[in-house]
């Protein structure tokens, strides 16, 4: 009888699966027009770009600490600050994500869960204000 995988990681396929994912998500950003804004807000090269989200990914999803180890804490709204990213910056992004993981043989009960911790990530980098956030009254 085998151990089912424990962490995230390890049922994304470990260092390969990660990976994937973020060179799949890469390409896909670099080739497609819809996602020519977020894109834009990258170097010229996503070289560096790949590895940071990499090392981020594989100790978000419970694989080695990566981005920590080398960088500490991630602090990623701080580091985004600099980034005008609204809501078309974030769908954009998503966007290609959603067909990165949708690309990966993955149990749909993990693409769900990633998909839904994603999209709250993602949501919090936003740092521009949309015209309809103005207006939105608060919850009671």
């Amino acid at each position: 009888m085998t151990t089912p995988p424990s962490s995230h990681y390890e049922r994304l396929g470990g260092d390969a699966g990660v990976r994937r994912i973020v060179e799949r998500f890469y390409d896909i950003m670099d080739s497609a027009p819809e996602a020519a804004n977020v894109r834009a807000l990258h170097a010229a090269s996503l070289k560096r770009s790949r590895e940071k989200l990499y090392m981020y990914l594989s100790g978000w999803t419970g694989g080695p600490p990566l981005y920590e180890q080398q960088y500490g804490h991630p602090r990623l709204r701080a580091r985004h600050l600099p980034f005008a990213i609204g809501a078309r910056e974030r769908d954009e992004w998503l966007w290609c994500m959603e067909r990165a993981i949708d690309e990966q043989a993955l149990p749909e009960d993990l693409r769900a869960l990633l998909w839904q911790k994603l999209r709250v990530l993602a949501d919090h980098m936003r740092n521009q204000e949309e015209p309809s956030d103005a207006l939105r009254l608060p919850e009671a």
